[in-house]
């Protein structure tokens, strides 16, 4: 007698139901983010994988740190999903944006700004009609890709205020000083590198359950207008230049010690304080009573 059984679907468990909640609430500002500021997907999803590999990299050597080099690539594949070749690729690469193509966007922008056709007798960017033959802004758009239509190319380095189009007399120009960061905005990118990195840093340990803890706190509350909750900013900044006037001079007396004794400076410590009000948008959130505050 020959018995058939149903094999059951595996279930996800409830525990990783939950990350991908979290996971999600991470991802949706970075994710607006990197939208913004044109960044494609395909270049996120390179960062994503090779941070996932050396994370499984990092935890494979911990547990087993004789681990044979040609075993490790099996391991780490196991461990993220990510085929044998991909985690090879990514371990040899130590830069993971090598061989990623720009965005459509900034390729025509490069391609307006290089090429001869396209400039002016300055050697400057023409003002481009809108459609028709070379030199159009169609045209141009067609020569770095097909795949695109024109249009969805145009309206999209309209948002990112590349160009500027001119629809009454239907004609786009050319913004040269865009996607050429200045230092102020390079050094906000790094401060939320940083300040954010750290952050979630805490909370991961925290979760995977690291003694001694992180000290990680917040206040959440709802049932206030936009107005309302941005007063409390004054309380923030005034609690905020107190703590740091306390702080600022107890950590220099530790890098003073530190330096009077010899000691080798193996440690370092951020500490932050942030505030972030906005409009109900329906997302929930978690709290303990409804409309009251919630630490």
């Amino acid at each position: 007698m020959v018995l058939l059984t149903a094999m059951s679907t595996p279930t996800v468990p409830p525990e990783h139901t939950a990350l991908l909640g979290a996971v999600q609430a991470v991802l949706r500002p970075l994710a607006e983010l990197l939208v913004a500021r044109g960044l494609p997907y395909a270049q996120a999803e390179e960062r994503l994988k090779a941070a996932y590999v050396q994370a499984a990299r990092d935890a494979a050597l911990r547990a087993t740190p004789e681990a044979l080099p040609h075993r490790l690539v099996s391991r780490l594949s196991t461990a993220t999903g990510i085929n044998r070749r991909e985690v090879g690729r990514l371990l040899a690469e130590p830069d993971a944006s090598s061989g990623l193509r720009p965005s459509m966007a900034l390729r025509v922008f490069e391609r307006w700004r290089t090429d001869p056709d396209y400039l002016n007798g300055r050697g400057q960017p023409q003002i481009l009609r809108r459609q028709g033959v070379a030199p159009s802004f169609e045209a141009l758009a067609a020569q770095v890709s097909r795949d695109v239509h024109p249009r969805s190319v145009l309206d999209d380095m309209v948002r990112l205020k590349l160009v500027e189009w001119d629809a009454d007399a239907d004609t786009v120009t050319l913004r040269q000083s865009a996607f050429v960061p200045d230092a102020d905005t390079a050094k906000l990118m790094a401060y939320l590198g940083a300040n954010v990195g750290d952050h979630l840093s805490a909370a991961v340990e925290n979760v995977g359950g690291l003694q001694p803890r992180h000290f990680e706190q917040a206040i959440w509350a709802d049932g206030l207008t936009l107005d309302l909750a941005r007063e409390l900013r004054a309380i923030i900044e005034a609690q905020w230049k107190l703590l740091s006037q306390a702080l600022v001079p107890e950590i220099q007396r530790r890098i003073d010690a530190v330096e009077s004794t010899g000691l080798t400076p193996d440690a370092r410590v951020r500490v932050g304080v942030y505030m972030y009000s906005q409009q109900d948008d329906g997302r929930p959130a978690a709290q303990d009573q409804e409309g009251k505050p919630h630490a």
